[in-house]
């Protein structure tokens, strides 16, 4: 079983319409979209959820309002101001505290030093994580709710998951659409996996973004290739990034020109390779292709999509 991840610097390069014409491609995958912060790769796939489940990632405080003396103890400690008085009374308060669930970090100190075993520490609801069905293929996607964290510990659950179901049905390729950036997402996307794609465009600020996750890649010692998106916008820019890439040992794996029939392919929920023919769809197929030669062993892909 193989692994290829599509990342970029930040989001909005075109690392989904990607994803989606990959999987039109390859027809024989298990599909992640790993961007759980903002994922979109169902607006195209338009998967047939099977399967939905609660995501917790950690604990929150809650005081029982009816075990509350109201000391104060709780307040004090709390170092992220995440506790005020406006609970309920009870039989010994006339006012308690409360947790406020915005503020709360879960460090746990409050239940630690409650003096009547009166603050509960349960698990905290961050977003829900969905196993579906696509015309492709069995996906594996996600929703974070929002200004929710651990985001990293949900794309490892997609990742585990999408693995388990690759073993399950005999497949041999999973797709992961990756988080943009180099934080905990990213590296959670990119970790253990056999190849990384990183789309980007051709800009100074692009430049940037490149270098930056060409480097965190590297760092986990992982086979980069980089797709400039959009290339023929600066192509001044575009081979100057291409050379860049070269010093680095960075292939460019593909070009892709600027082509409006991608909006065209996603307001029509499809793939740019499904909407229609075109220099742009050409380019992509001859990307996959060339993503594809990187692998080491042969895995069974629609040969006549070349």
């Amino acid at each position: 079983m193989k692994e290829i991840v599509v990342i970029s610097g930040k989001g909005g390069t075109g690392k989904t319409s990607i994803v989606a014409a990959f999987a039109a491609l390859a027809k024989n995958a298990v599909l992640a979209d790993c961007d759980v912060d903002a994922a979109d790769l169902h607006l195209v796939l338009k998967p047939k959820i099977k399967q939905q489940s609660d995501f917790s990632g950690g604990k929150q405080a809650f005081i029982v309002a009816q075990k509350c003396i109201g000391c104060g103890k709780c307040k004090d400690i709390c170092r992220f101001d995440a506790i005020r008085l406006g609970g309920p009374a009870n039989d010994i308060a006339a006012i308690t505290y409360m947790v406020d669930p915005i503020s709360c970090e879960g460090c746990k100190v409050c239940v630690q030093f409650c003096p009547v075993d009166a603050i509960e520490f349960n698990d905290s609801i961050n977003g829900q994580w969905f196993i579906s069905d696509t015309r492709f293929g069995p996906m594996v996607h996600a929703r974070l709710g929002i200004a929710e964290e651990n985001s990293g510990k949900l794309v490892t659950l997609i990742r585990k998951e999408a693995k388990r179901i690759a073993d399950e049905q005999g497949k041999d390729l999973i797709i992961v659409d990756g988080s943009p950036g180099i934080g905990c997402p990213v590296i959670a996307s990119i970790t253990g996996a056999d190849l990384v794609l990183i789309v980007t465009e051709p800009t100074l600020s692009g430049k940037h973004d490149l270098e930056r996750v060409a480097e965190l890649a590297r760092g986990f010692n992982i086979p980069t290739l980089v797709c400039i998106n959009k290339a023929d916008i600066n192509p001044e820019v575009a081979n100057w990034m291409e050379a860049d890439a070269g010093k680095q040992q960075i292939k460019v794996a593909g070009k892709i020109s600027y082509d409006s029939a991608f909006t065209r392919a996603q307001i029509a929920q499809s793939s740019v390779v499904e909407y229609g023919e075109g220099i742009a769809c050409e380019e992509v197929k001859a990307l996959w292709q060339n993503v594809f030669c990187e692998l080491d062993e042969k895995i069974t892909i629609d040969k006549d999509n070349f």
